[in-house]
Formats: structure tokens, sequence, C-alpha cells
């Protein structure tokens, strides 16, 4: 569950990366849900 939640921001970081690395600061969540949400962001 933890990697679906991850893959799903993920691909909507492919629309709006902003919102996603904001959503992932601001939310409480698992470490492979992070790292999986935040792969492809370049920082």
């Amino acid at each position: 569950m933890q990697k679906a939640i991850g893959w799903t921001l993920r691909e909507y970081a492919k629309k709006d990366a902003e919102w996603v690395e904001t959503f992932v600061s601001t939310h409480e969540l698992m470490p492979l849900s992070k790292r999986e949400a935040l792969k492809h962001i370049k920082k």
C-alpha cells in the first residue's frame, strides 16, 4: 500500500512537482512512500 501511495504521488509529480513536494513535507508519510514520491523530482 505504501509503495502505491508513493507511485501515485510520483505520477502526479509529472504534472505538478511542486505540489507533491509540498504535500510530502506537510503530511506524515512512511519512508517508502516519501522515497517513491520524490524519486524523479530533481532538486
